[in-house]
């Protein structure tokens, strides 16, 4: 959420930077501005009648003293009048900042300067590639059906037992999960993140804090009950574990890694290309987040992206990386890079992650900041990524793999599968 500070201080470059994203913020700007200036006005007389009670106060005691009851009564009388006209204006400055409130979480987060203009993915940059795409032999197929065809995972089980968009996994196929998901993690503590396990459902406290509630896509699985949220990611409750909290500068940036699984709705997107593991409901994904100070998280998202890009070329994949236009981004983002790795049977790009800087946005709606050396405190900057998700990953590695003997295990991985090939 942004602060009032930054949308009352500059309302014309919140509204142009907002723009970029597609977002015209002129009317809500204006409506904050002027709830906030109702706000502070009645703020201001409120405090100007608690004075003016507490003189009165006086007054009526020293009346007594004197033995001017009559006074000393319309006094007390004036006192009750103003306590009541007091409890209406508290009543207004409540309804002010509560209308205020429900507007700011509305708002996007501000894009970075160096976000590209742009409606839609085809208006993203690509940044940078690598890898190369291999050359299949004749008769290659999807990933769909090597699964199929090696019984790795049964997508029509998953339609049974649950419905479409929760796959069951099989056999190597498990195995295959299981060693991404280790290796990741892996490659992560080696790189300094600490390892989280963190809850798979969260209060809607957490969702609020990293910015999916209001869900205004309907993305969320909410377990009405006992008003519990399915994680959509990580993110949200390793970010959470810093909701409400100080930190010391000495102690930034925090680096931290989670497995888990992940649950979206996917609303909106039946009729898409969903074939597969290209969308599901459920998925499994390692995640990296990191809390750092606003001097330091565009170092900090650099470090992130070298990363993501190391894991994908251990895997041997061709990737690239595309810096996200604003029409593009996610609501709550400033920058967004996305890796994509090829898959040579669809012959298409599949998003393996995004790793993105907040800036102080989530840690605004967390209330987590840190003490600088000066002893002020600040908003802290938040920072999250994919490394990585792993549906598509395993999409591309059976496609890209596939020989007329089985599918080969690339070389990083074959320490955790335990086996070379799927046969």
């Amino acid at each position: 959420m942004l602060t009032l500070k930054v949308i009352t201080e500059n309302p014309d470059e919140v509204i142009r930077r907002l723009a970029k994203k597609h977002f015209d913020a002129k009317e809500i700007i204006g409506k904050i501005i002027e709830l906030d200036k109702t706000r502070r006005t009645t703020q201001s007389v409120l405090d100007e009648n608690l004075a003016t009670l507490n003189n009165l106060s006086k007054t009526i005691g020293a009346l007594m003293k004197e033995g001017k009851k009559e006074e000393a009564e319309q006094a007390r009388a004036k006192v009750a009048e103003m306590k009541e006209g007091n409890k209406e204006l508290d009543a207004a400055k409540t309804a002010a900042e509560q209308e205020m409130n429900n507007l700011l979480v509305l708002v996007p987060n501000l894009p970075h300067d160096s976000v590209p203009e742009g409606r839609a993915a085809e208006d993203n940059l690509c940044e940078k590639s690598g890898g190369v795409v291999p050359q299949l032999h004749e008769g290659a197929v999807p990933h769909w059906d090597l699964c199929k065809k090696y019984d790795l995972i049964d997508f029509e089980l998953g339609v049974k037992i649950t419905g479409a968009g929760f796959p069951v996994y099989k056999g190597y196929g498990c195995r295959l999960q299981r060693a991404l998901i280790n290796f990741f993690l892996d490659n992560a503590r080696e790189a300094g993140y600490l390892e989280i396990q963190p809850p798979y459902v969260v209060n809607a406290d957490s969702g609020y804090g990293t910015g999916q509630l209001p869900d205004k896509e309907g993305q969320m699985y909410h377990a009405t009950l006992d008003d519990l949220y399915l994680i959509p990611t990580a993110e949200v409750p390793v970010t959470n574990i810093y909701r409400d909290v100080i930190l010391n500068e000495s102690e930034l940036p925090i680096k931290n890694t989670a497995y888990s699984a992940c649950f979206r709705r996917e609303a909106g997107s039946y009729g898409k290309d969903v074939r597969g593991l290209n969308r599901l409901h459920q998925f499994d994904k390692v995640e990296i987040v990191r809390i750092d100070t606003p001097e330091h998280s565009y170092e900090s998202l650099k470090e992130m992206v070298d990363y993501v890009q190391s894991l994908v070329e251990k895997l041997e994949l061709p990737w690239r990386i595309l810096r996200l236009c604003g029409g593009d981004m996610s609501f709550t983002s400033a920058i967004t890079f996305d890796f994509e790795v090829y898959s040579a049977a669809q012959e298409r790009w599949l998003e393996v992650s995004s790793v993105s800087n907040f800036e102080s946005y989530q840690a605004n709606r967390l209330k987590c900041r840190y003490r600088d050396a000066s002893k002020k405190t600040q908003l802290c900057h938040t920072l999250n990524g994919s490394a990585l998700a792993l549906p598509r990953i395993v999409a591309a590695l059976l496609e890209n793999n596939q020989t007329p003997e089985g599918i080969r295990i690339p070389k990083a991985l074959v320490p955790y599968t335990g086996f070379d090939m799927i046969k």
